[in-house]
């Protein structure tokens, strides 16, 4: 970026130098003067990114110009230079805020890469400070931060339906920041003086859930010793939100399914059915028309809770919003853990940009945390965040046998490694169907088969596996 310079001196000779150095050397705009009083003037009516000045001079030396600078503007930049330079006044210099303390005679390069150190340093301080002023506006829907058009458009969506009593489907990756949609639906709802009540649909036992929707009365099953409230009762008049609903039994799916359609429901047990008035919104990570052809979840609830649909991006999809997450996360961790760190170091910041965080907002969430936990001093830097020791744990274990092999017959089994657990997932994911594997590798289904031989694999392991039945694979 172009800079606005001023430079002082008491010799017309220097700044003759200097303004010549700058100008062929550099874009940045400059401007000189051999009176310090003037300098302030500039420097108050003015927008500059650095100044540059003398030690000696006779009407006010470089300390209180610095000083009086500092006064006027603590962050603008300041760069002493003098030919009598001595530990003591570098120390002084320094101390009482100069960003560089220069001795003349200097060499072109010096002063040139002061220059620019001051202009890197001047634009990410203007840019974490817009970063912070965004984090303080963006008050309307608590932690669901963002600048991108994409999330803008999901605020905007979310003020529009808010209101409404349309039921909300919100599907997206996990990790995505559904809950805080859920929430902020809900707080700007007319229902948001009543309760927001939760429900994780894989976090609760089938054979408990139902109680905990519903309730049940005295003696409905052993344990039942008296009549118990349900999430839908207590969420009466308010919000219930059902998160993970793909992941809820085709059992349960009908009972839902009542609700949401009659408005009506029986605790556990109970012959009275009782009537809710419910705002519903649900969240899954799955992609509902998949398992609706699968027959895991049934079409017309489905159509019932997909009235409105908030489709989250991952983070991948809206990567500008990665510094106003970072520097949110930054804020709330660096308080909960008693530490003062308010700056992100730009390689830092360069480095969280390149990351593909597979789980999204939460992911970098976590990699803040961890930051803020190891970090020594004000300012956040790549070695507090332990991505390098991250990222190689993705690559999985290495066999240290393998090492002790001829490169050739390493190579070999790691091949067949790969081409097992490729095979596996893929199978998988396509429940066994070799022709419809085939397809989705870009391969040829003869091939599949040879290669499924060569492993021992058999289409057969693969006829309906249960979602959370993992199949170890690997070397013997």
């Amino acid at each position: 970026m172009k800079g606005q310079i001023l430079v002082v001196d008491d010799e017309p000779d220097m700044l003759l130098l200097l303004e010549r150095i700058i100008t062929e050397d550099t874009d940045h705009k400059v401007e000189t003067t051999t009176d310090p009083m003037e300098a302030l003037e500039r420097v108050k009516n003015g927008a500059y990114d650095l100044v540059i000045t003398d030690l000696k001079m006779p009407k006010m030396d470089g300390i209180r110009l610095l000083e009086s600078i500092k006064a006027q503007d603590p962050t603008l930049a300041v760069v002493v230079m003098t030919a009598f330079g001595t530990i003591e006044t570098a120390v002084e210099a320094t101390r009482k805020g100069a960003f560089d303390y220069i001795s003349k005679p200097f060499r072109r390069e010096r002063i040139l890469v002061t220059i620019e150190n001051v202009i890197s340093f001047q634009s990410v301080t203007r840019e974490n400070r817009a970063l912070r002023e965004a984090l303080n506006k963006q008050d309307g829907f608590a932690s669901l931060l963002g600048v991108t058009p994409v999330i803008r458009d999901i605020f905007s969506r979310i003020r529009q339906v808010a209101p409404t009593q349309g039921t909300v489907l919100i599907t997206g990756p996990s990790g995505t920041g559904k809950e805080l949609v859920a929430k902020a639906l809900h707080a700007h709802s007319r229902q948001k003086d009543n309760r927001f009540v939760t429900i994780n649909c894989t976090a609760i036992p089938e054979n408990v859930l139902e109680s905990e929707l519903f309730g049940h009365v005295k003696g409905a099953f052993t344990g039942a010793w008296k009549d118990k409230r349900g999430l839908v009762e207590d969420a009466h008049g308010g919000t219930l939100f059902l998160d993970e609903i793909g992941d809820l039994s085709t059992i349960l799916q009908t009972k839902i399914l009542r609700l949401l359609q009659e408005g009506e429901y029986r605790p556990v047990g109970g012959n009275v059915t009782r009537k809710a008035d419910i705002r519903f919104i649900a969240a899954t990570n799955r992609i509902l028309k998949q398992e609706i052809a699968k027959g895991r979840f049934r079409e017309d609830l489905y159509y019932r809770l997909n009235v409105i649909n908030f489709e989250l991006p991952s983070l991948a999809e809206r990567r500008g919003d990665i510094p106003l997450l970072s520097y949110h996360f930054l804020r709330k961790y660096a308080g909960i853990n008693g530490k003062r760190i308010t700056e992100i170091d730009p390689q830092a910041m360069q480095r969280l940009m390149t990351l593909d965080y597979p789980g999204n907002v939460r992911e970098l969430e976590n990699i803040i945390e961890r930051g803020v936990i190891f970090c020594r001093t004000e300012t956040l830097i790549t070695e507090d965040l332990f991505l390098d020791r991250e990222r190689s744990d993705e690559l999985g274990t290495f066999p240290a046998s393998l090492s002790q092999l001829p490169f050739k017959d390493a190579k070999d089994q790691m091949i067949a490694i790969f081409h097992r657990q490729y095979i596996d997932q893929l199978l998988r994911d396509n429940d066994g169907n070799v022709s419809r594997a085939a397809q989705k590798a870009g391969i040829q289904r003869q091939y599949l088969h040879r290669l499924m031989k060569e492993a021992g694999i058999q289409t057969d392991d693969y006829k309906d596996v249960p979602d959370d039945e993992i199949l170890e694979s690997g070397m013997d």
